[in-house]
């Protein structure tokens, strides 16, 4: 199972089993780890991967669970 949560004021983590693609469809070599956590600042000099710049940048985002609206149907 893999559990992300998005942390107030900083980064998205990611536990468990998972993989991280570029845009290409190319995985990132986690080196084993388990954890990560990725940016969502915008100012990682190591991004898609969290640094701790958003503590420098003073990133404000707080994130409340909510339900989503249902997709939208697909065109025919």
């Amino acid at each position: 199972m893999t559990k992300i949560t998005i942390n107030n004021n900083g980064s998205a983590r990611v536990e468990g089993d998972f993989t991280i693609l570029d845009a290409n469809g190319n995985a990132f070599d986690l080196s084993g780890r388990t954890t990560i956590s990725l940016c969502r600042c915008g100012h990682s000099e190591n991004k898609p991967f969290c640094d701790g710049t958003h503590r420098k940048v003073n990133f404000q985002s707080e994130v409340k669970a909510r339900t989503l609206p249902p997709p939208a149907p697909k065109p025919a």
